[in-house]
């Protein structure tokens, strides 16, 4: 049981992580917290719909593997008897 926790958390931080890094990579829709930071400047990079729409692909396909590892994390822990 123990190996089956370690893994799916494994699999939770580096979703996490990822998600991270795919939610920052988006082209900001202006006048939000990404044109603070410099979303403005590299709109050149991110100009293109299929590479937007990849992206968004991505972004949610690794946002249903993290929602799925928390559900099996907590399902792993009460079946385990923890918390």
């Amino acid at each position: 049981m123990n190996v089956w926790i370690i893994t799916t958390s494994v699999v939770l931080i580096i979703c996490s992580l990822l998600m991270v890094v795919l939610v920052l990579m988006h082209k900001g829709k202006g006048g939000g917290l990404s044109d603070m930071f410099g979303g403005g400047i590299s709109s050149s990079l991110g100009g293109s719909s299929v590479v937007e729409r990849n992206l968004d692909r991505l972004t949610v396909g690794v946002g249903v593997i993290w929602f799925a590892s928390i559900i099996v994390l907590g399902l792993l822990f009460k079946s385990k008897g923890v918390g």
